[in-house]
């Protein structure tokens, strides 16, 4: 078997253990913005004490930051707050099943933000797979006990974090691989771990910041849960390492694609461990929207 294989199953277990943990979290212990800011706040020492020990071992020099380098950085760092506190608020509203396959909209709201900002061409085949995941969409959109016309099942609050969350995370995607861009390093990998590193960083003092003026009480919640939110924040690393790792070694769709299992895991944690059930219509939503992501990843 190619290490790719497992390194990226280990990545969606890392990823989904965190969400479950977010969840656990933001239901009576944190509030949206603390739990997002567990998750900086306990990898950033993490990510930045690695990044050290390779660049000391290695004799690596840090390269220079551009103004474009910042600028993607903060795009992506910002978008990426705002898409993982419209996560968290959304597991309150859904189950946690249907908010992870909310979340994962943002693959085929990359397409579009990619034919936005970087005039990135979309194929009929592409175009077919954001029309299969919109039907989906559709599916998921309506919550138990809503009347009246489908259409307006759109505008609920469960659809619009969902929605928001996965058009802010293919925001912070398209930033963060314009900010690996910016610098002049050959090996891919260790552009992306620089990049992490500065956007975590700044993600954690931003963060810091917002809840020193807005809820200060929460920073001091953060840390009374730290057994929990630190497991979040080793969680965060795991991933974003597995991550790396298995894109320096094979097609990013292929690792897309395969990452998708993340999709079954959160099914099993919904109904295994949340002990939620999941209803026939939101099963045939989360079929249309896994089809779509993977003829989306097989054919971009």
């Amino acid at each position: 078997m190619s290490l790719w294989i497992p390194v990226t199953i280990a990545a969606a277990v890392f990823q989904t253990v965190r969400f479950m943990l977010q969840k656990f979290l933001s239901t009576g212990h944190l509030s949206a913005s603390g739990a997002t800011f567990a998750r900086f706040v306990y990898s950033a020492p993490l990510i930045l004490g690695g990044l050290a020990v390779y660049l000391a071992s290695t004799g690596t020099p840090l390269p220079d930051f551009s103004v474009a380098f910042a600028g993607y950085a903060m795009l992506g760092g910002v978008s990426q707050i705002l898409a993982t506190v419209c996560v968290v608020l959304l597991f309150k509203q859904r189950n946690f099943a249907v908010g992870i396959t909310f979340k994962k909209t943002e693959v085929i709201q990359t397409v579009l933000v990619g034919l936005l900002l970087l005039g990135e061409g979309v194929s009929p085949g592409g175009l077919f797979a954001i029309l299969l995941g919109l039907a989906g969409v559709f599916l998921l959109s309506k919550t138990p006990g809503d009347t009246g016309e489908w259409w307006r099942h759109l505008t609920n609050r469960a659809s619009g974090l969902g929605l928001g969350s996965g058009i802010l995370f293919a925001f912070s995607a398209v930033s963060y691989r314009g900010a690996t861009l910016q610098l002049e390093i050959a090996d891919a990998v260790l552009r992306a771990g620089i990049t992490l590193a500065v956007v975590v960083t700044f993600q954690t003092v931003i963060m810091a910041a917002w809840l020193a003026l807005r809820d200060p009480g929460q920073i001091l919640a953060v840390w009374q849960t730290r057994r929990v939110a630190l497991w979040i924040g080793l969680t965060s690393m795991g991933g974003s390492l597995c991550w790396f790792i298995a894109f320096a070694l094979q097609n990013a769709a292929y690792v897309k694609a395969l990452g998708q299992v993340e999709l079954l895991l959160s099914l099993l944690a919904s109904v295994f461990f949340f002990r939620e059930k999941i209803s026939a219509r939101e099963l045939g939503g989360m079929a249309f929207l896994v089809a779509s992501i993977l003829l989306i990843v097989l054919l971009i």
